[in-house]
């Protein structure tokens, strides 16, 4: 019997990866919580005071990327 924990992606991480700056992308998720209808699985999993981090895969990380991709390109 196999006992894996779930892989979990931090917002550093993500960070990281897209070559970012952790505290923009901060500001920019807040903002997209804000706006339950547009970003629902945000919304959802985020808990105020706790880190920004997601399971691996998950619709919230997907979001979460595209949010952070979004504010790149504008």
């Amino acid at each position: 019997m196999t006992n894996k924990a779930p892989e979990i992606i931090s917002l550093k991480a993500l960070c990281a990866e897209l070559k970012i700056d952790p505290k923009e992308a901060r500001e920019r998720l807040r903002d997209a919580i804000r706006d339950p209808k547009k970003h629902p699985e945000l919304a959802k999993v985020h808990k105020p005071r706790s880190p920004w981090q997601w399971l691996k895969g998950s619709a919230a990380a997907d979001d979460a990327r595209n949010v952070i991709v979004g504010s790149i390109e504008k």
